[in-house]
């Protein structure tokens, strides 16, 4: 905790501690406190006349001492709560307390649940020591067995570098993954699936930020304005945040001097006494090198083997070929790649009738309609199919599967 913040964190638990003690006292919960008597009665009268004594004096000290040593347990235990530190001492300073069986009356405890959920809201106090970041590995790696289909090698690349790289105590770079393959086969699927197992927010995280070329960044004329902004954007996504998610889909679109702006933000750099490069994860989306991975993939099924036999070290040796040959593309010829900047070109396989039919089947699911075999071979049958012979693999994807499936509805 930096010394600027202890002011205001001080004067927000002053706050919330004389709201507390005016709550009911400091009573066991729901049980009402005994009738207090008038302090004097308590302590005698005074003669009329009479000097207060050394006994009106020790009393006045014991009085005064024991709002003291309730103040202090009152602040630990707000400070435990809240911030969760100090917990320790509370419960030492409780148990050794010459008060007896103090605690929060109801009223006061449901306020200081109220105060720390607001509190945690900022993400100042949870297991990551952020709210806003989740890391929930587990459930990414569930959700893409069931709901990702026909791409094993994305399911096992993704999960275990994502996994490496959140459990190093200290990267010393960014974690960048490249998405390849035709549209609709994943790679936006699985970017969403990301976002949403580690960030509480998903996209709409305020740690988690979207770019798509043509959509952000349309004309060539504006390219210096653009790099401005896209830099200024992604030092203040790591400033707020020590664990940054950016996503760039349409990168094969990315101009060659948007590409040299993010370079700096995943290149090696030394992580002692530095936050901004900490934890951040770069992915990009592009549709090149698909006729590469598809070539493959119709490889393996005219010679009668299973697609789930194409490994990763041949199809990455060849898409990377294919990557640095590609002559049109700024992104293939960019410092990502000639610097192996990128950790992993994760190739998304084309996908077969009996894929799509899966994708059917979790739209109609996901909007709660019944369904039957038939209707599922339908829509699948409403997709174009190509090679032009074979007819194995869905030119779209899953890409407009959800659309087709109004078709059904009453």
């Amino acid at each position: 905790m930096g010394p600027g913040r202890l002011p205001a964190r001080r004067g927000l638990g002053c706050c919330v501690l004389v709201l507390l003690l005016l709550l009911e006292g400091s009573g066991s919960p729901g049980t009402p406190p005994p009738p207090r008597r008038h302090w004097a009665e308590e302590q005698g009268a005074v003669p009329e006349g009479k000097p207060w004594g050394r006994a009106r004096y020790e009393a006045v000290k014991k009085h005064l001492g024991t709002v003291s040593a309730l103040s202090k347990q009152y602040w630990q235990y707000v400070a435990c709560k809240v911030w969760q530190e100090g917990c320790e001492e509370e419960e030492k300073e409780r148990q050794s307390s010459p008060i007896p069986s103090w605690s929060f009356p109801l009223v006061g405890q449901d306020y200081l649940e109220i105060l720390s959920a607001w509190y945690c809201s900022f993400g100042k106090c949870c297991e990551t020591g952020d709210c806003r970041i989740i890391n929930n590995i587990t459930g990414l790696e569930a959700d893409l067995s069931g709901q990702l289909h026909g791409q094993h090698l994305a399911k096992e690349v993704v999960v275990r570098a994502l996994q490496g790289f959140l459990q190093s105590p200290g990267p010393q770079q960014a974690l960048v993954l490249s998405f390849h393959g035709w549209s609709g086969t994943g790679k936006n699927f699985v970017a969403r699936l990301v976002a949403s197992h580690l960030y509480r927010d998903g996209l709409k995280s305020e740690c988690v930020r979207v770019f798509i070329s043509l959509l952000h960044f349309p004309h060539h004329n504006y390219m210096d304005s653009y790099k401005a902004q896209l830099q200024r954007q992604i030092s203040e996504t790591l400033q707020r945040c020590r664990q940054a998610l950016f996503i760039f889909d349409e990168a094969e679109k990315l101009h060659s001097s948007l590409l040299d702006a993010i370079r700096p933000f995943m290149a090696h750099h030394d992580s002692k006494g530095q936050v901004d490069h900490q934890r951040s994860i770069f992915l990009f989306l592009s549709n090149l090198g698909g006729n590469t991975i598809n070539e493959v993939a119709l490889d393996f099924w005219r010679a009668g083997r299973a697609r789930e036999e194409i490994s990763m070290e041949l199809l990455e040796q060849r898409l990377r070929l294919e990557l640095q040959e590609a002559a049109e593309s700024s992104y293939a010829h960019s410092h990502l790649l000639q610097e192996n900047l990128i950790d992993f070109v994760v190739p998304f396989l084309p996908l077969e009738y009996h894929h799509v039919k899966l994708c059917a089947r979790d739209a109609f699911l996901a909007r709660g309609l019944p369904y039957t075999e038939a209707m599922l071979d339908e829509v699948a049958q409403m997709m174009v199919f190509v090679p032009k012979e074979e007819k194995l693999f869905s030119a779209q994807g899953c890409k407009s599967v959800p659309q087709r499936i109004n078709y059904f509805l009453p």
